[in-house]
């Protein structure tokens, strides 16, 4: 549980609407140096934006959360009740808010984007690395490769792709990323004796990921719950033009961003053999992965793109500066 509040804050907003004299305030939750927008006179005469990443899910996995929120919470209802429009990255995800659910003809849905432009295609050094990360192979046999990309917590469902991978032969999956379950996901490779198919290199650099990512046959998110708010690492699949198999969780965009894009499986939370099946699906019909994967490129440059996002998010601007005479966030 981890929660940073910035005392300093306070000032640093005050000196930049004067300085930058904004139009309209943006805000991005959750996050709790934002509260103090909430005492500032210079922030609260201006409407607000709520970009509402996610909610504050009471997990059954952490039940900490659930306790923390009770204090959050009144604050951030403030927030929301002084803002002039919300912004939620999926309709599944706003629909599935209690927190949003008061105010919710103030919400617009806009994804996520991503820049393809600042994901370049990799370096033929740092691909020679990243087969290496992948393993040795004798000439003419490659193994079927799944990427998944992750901190090493509690709701990714790793242990539920190790668990999968005992059922997939001929595999080599990576799981990227530092974390507190690196010791359990360890033990659980060991008593599997997955020691040779599932590794965990943790931390790479940006450089790294993506030529693991170009050098993947699939991406797998198998994320256990709604704290998977979208999944942005579906759109670097797509600048790649990988396929992804995800878990359909109740209530996240996961599901919505794949079935927008058309670029991947889904499977139940927490199923290995669903996972397992589908993965082995997609690794024995490489026609179909490269369907998927070429859809999801489609999906980034007409959907998901920085481009198409940003010039919705600017329309709102437009509306709001244009309609805001006489508004106070407090009304």
């Amino acid at each position: 549980l981890y929660a940073p509040v910035s005392p300093t804050f306070l000032f640093w907003l005050s000196r930049a609407i004067q300085e930058f004299q904004p139009d309209l305030l943006h805000l991005h939750l959750p996050n709790t140096s934002a509260f103090w927008a909430l005492m500032l006179p210079a922030a609260r005469r201006l409407p607000w934006v709520i970009h509402w990443h996610a909610d504050v899910v009471a997990s059954t996995l952490d039940r900490r959360l659930a306790i923390a929120y009770r204090l959050y919470r009144p604050f951030e209802q403030r927030l929301l009740a002084a803002s002039r429009a919300i912004i939620a990255t999926s309709p599944t995800y706003l629909a599935a808010s209690a927190a949003l659910a008061p105010w919710r003809e103030r919400c617009h849905v806009v994804p996520l984007g991503l820049d393809p432009a600042r994901i370049p295609d990799p370096d033929p050094v740092v691909l020679e690395c990243a087969e290496a990360a992948w393993g040795c192979e004798s000439e003419g046999y490659r193994r079927f490769r799944v990427l998944a990309i992750g901190r090493l917590t509690y709701y990714k469902g790793h242990d539920i792709l190790i668990q999968a991978a005992a059922d997939l032969p001929n595999t080599q999956a990576l799981i990227v990323g530092t974390g507190e379950q690196r010791n359990r996901l360890e033990a659980l490779i060991q008593s599997l004796s997955l020691n040779e198919s599932v590794r965990l290199p943790g931390f790479q650099s940006e450089a790294d990921l993506n030529a693991l990512l170009a050098t993947c046959d699939v991406l797998c998110l198998p994320s256990l719950e709604r704290t998977e708010a979208f999944g942005l690492v579906l759109l670097e699949a797509m600048r790649f033009g990988k396929p992804v198999v995800v878990s359909d969780i109740s209530g996240s965009g996961v599901g919505w961003v794949v079935d927008q894009a058309g670029q991947g499986l889904k499977v139940p939370v927490g199923d290995a053999q669903a996972l397992a099946a589908a993965l082995r699906a997609l690794q024995n019909d490489s026609v179909k992965r490269t369907k998927l994967g070429q859809a999801g490129a489609t999906a980034l440059r007409e959907q998901f793109g920085i481009e198409p996002v940003a010039a919705v998010i600017t329309n709102l601007y437009g509306w709001l500066t244009h309609s805001a005479n006489g508004f106070h966030p407090s009304q």
